[in-house]
C-alpha cells in the first residue's frame, strides 16, 4: 500500500510539474529573428548545391543543414501562445470546382495544368499525363481534408495514355499509400534517392530514382530533371533524413514546369534560374509557415515564395499546397490571402500570379 500511495504521489508531482512547464511554454513563445534568418540565407554558397548529400547513413542540405527537431520542440510549438486569425483568413478555402473529369475528356487533345489539391497537380502535355504527389485519400496520417480532391482515384486508375508520377519526398500529404496503389502499372514513377525499394512495396510497375541534377530524357523529347529542395525527411518505418527530398523540371519542347515539392527558402532557387532559364510555369510551395520559428527551415512565407519565383525567373507564380491541410498553426486557406497581400504590398503585377481553384483547368500557353 504504501508503494502505490508513494507511486501515485510522484505521478501527480510528475503532472503538476509537467502542467506548470506547458502552460510556461504557453505563456512564452519562442521569438524569431526574420533579419538574423535572411541573413543566414544570404551567406549560403551555390557551390555547395553540388556536393554530397549523404553522409553516414542519412541525407542532408550540404549549404546549410538542418538541425534535428527533438520532441521538446514540438511539444514547445504544440503549447505555444498562438498567433489569432481573422474570421476570413480562419474560414478561406479555395472554391471545389466540380466535374473535373468531364472538363478532361472535353480537353482530350490540349495541354494544361489541372489542380487536384493540395500538391497532387494533373499535366497533360504532348499526349502525356504528368501526376504530382498524387494525394488522393482524406488524411494525411492524422490531418484530415478541408476540400475534397477534384478527381477520385477511379479516374486515375483507368488512365490509359501514358502516365508519369513525380513524388517529391515520404511526408505523408506528399506519400500516400492507397493513392500509389491506384495507380495503372503502366505508371512511370519517379522518385528522390532511398525511396525506390518503399515505392516498389506499394506499385509493381517502373520505379526510378533520382538524384539532385540527375536528368532523364525520354523518346517525346521531353525531360525531367530532380534539383535540390531545402526540405528533410521522415516516416514511420523509415528514419530521419534517410530518404532524399527534390523539385524537379520537367521540359518539353513547347514549355517548361518547374514543380517546387516542399522547400524553405535557399540559394538553389537562383541557382536553377541561372541553369534553367525559360521557365514558363512554377508550381511554388505555400503551406505551414506559422509559427516562424518552427517552421521556417523548411517552409516559406509568402514573401519569400515571391522572392523564390524572382529568382526562378519563371513567366507563371502557381501556388500549391494550400487550402487542403491544416499542417501549422497557420488556417490552410491563409497562405494565399496572405500573398495576395504581399503581391499588393510589392506592387507586383497579379496577372503573373495563377491562384488556381480546386479542379481548375489552365491551358499552358504556348
Amino acid at each position: 500500500m504504501y508503494i502505490m500511495l508513494n507511486l501515485k504521489k510522484y505521478t501527480i508531482l510528475l503532472l503538476v510539474s509537467l502542467t506548470t512547464v506547458l502552460s510556461a511554454c504557453i505563456m512564452t513563445p519562442p521569438s524569431f529573428d526574420e533579419t538574423a534568418w535572411q541573413a543566414a540565407v544570404a551567406r549560403q554558397e551555390p557551390a555547395k548545391l553540388y556536393a554530397p548529400n549523404f553522409r553516414n547513413g542519412a541525407f542532408f542540405n550540404p549549404w546549410m543543414p538542418m538541425q534535428e527537431k527533438h520532441f521538446r520542440e514540438l511539444m514547445r510549438w504544440r503549447f505555444s501562445k498562438r498567433a489569432q486569425y481573422s474570421e476570413e483568413e480562419s474560414t478561406y478555402l479555395p472554391t471545389v470546382i466540380p466535374n473535373l473529369n468531364d472538363r478532361i475528356e472535353k480537353a482530350a487533345h490540349k495541354d494544361y495544368i489541372a489542380w487536384i489539391g493540395h500538391g497532387t497537380f494533373l499535366i497533360r502535355t504532348q499526349g502525356v499525363y504528368w501526376l504530382t504527389d498524387p494525394m488522393f485519400t482524406k488524411r494525411a496520417l492524422l490531418p484530415s481534408r478541408k476540400t475534397a480532391p477534384a478527381l477520385g482515384l477511379d479516374f486515375i486508375k483507368n488512365i490509359t495514355e501514358p502516365l508519369r508520377v513525380i513524388i517529391s519526398h515520404n511526408h505523408y500529404d506528399h506519400l500516400d499509400k492507397d493513392s500509389i496503389r491506384a495507380l495503372p502499372k503502366h505508371a512511370r514513377i519517379y522518385v528522390p534517392s532511398g525511396l525506390k525499394t518503399y515505392v516498389q512495396t506499394l506499385h509493381h510497375g517502373e520505379v526510378r530514382e533520382m538524384d539532385w541534377w540527375e536528368r532523364i530524357d525520354f523518346d517525346d523529347d521531353m525531360s525531367l530533371t530532380s534539383l535540390p529542395a531545402q526540405h528533410w525527411s521522415r516516416r514511420i518505418g523509415q528514419d530521419f533524413n534517410t530518404t532524399l527530398w527534390a523539385s524537379y523540371l520537367l521540359k518539353t519542347p513547347s514549355v517548361s514546369i518547374y514543380y517546387g515539392g516542399d522547400s524553405g527558402y535557399f540559394v538553389g532557387f537562383q541557382e536553377i534560374g541561372r541553369r534553367y532559364p525559360g521557365i514558363d510555369y512554377a508550381l511554388i510551395p505555400l503551406t505551414a509557415y506559422h509559427p516562424r520559428w518552427f517552421m521556417h527551415y523548411a517552409h516559406m512565407n509568402a514573401v519569400e515564395s515571391i522572392q523564390a519565383f524572382d529568382d526562378l525567373g519563371a513567366r507563371y507564380f502557381i501556388p500549391t499546397q494550400w487550402g487542403t491541410f491544416q499542417l501549422g498553426d497557420n488556417p490552410p486557406g491563409y497562405p494565399v490571402l496572405d500573398l495576395k497581400r504581399a503581391i499588393d504590398r510589392m506592387n507586383r503585377d497579379p496577372s503573373s500570379f495563377v491562384v488556381m481553384n480546386v479542379g481548375e483547368i489552365r491551358a499552358i500557353a504556348p
